[in-house]
């Protein structure tokens, strides 16, 4: 698979919570906990679970930076 996207980052899923709709799936990524809030669905087509070895793509039209002052 080929992305125009340059954020992917190779993680490791550890947590999926499930609501009706929407499953937020937690992934270790070098030692750091994303979260991506996908469909149940896609869960399930995917088939991921914790342990999954999954790339977390970012794409997103705002990021932000900050600074401690």
């Amino acid at each position: 698979m080929k992305l125009s996207a340059r954020n992917q980052l190779q993680g490791t899923v550890t947590e999926i919570n499930r609501g009706e709709a929407i499953a937020n799936v937690a992934v270790d990524v070098a030692g750091q906990r994303l979260v991506a809030s996908i469909t149940v669905e896609a869960v399930q087509e995917l088939g991921i679970s914790p342990g999954s070895e999954v790339t977390v793509i970012v794409k997103a039209s705002d990021v932000m930076l900050a600074i401690d002052d």
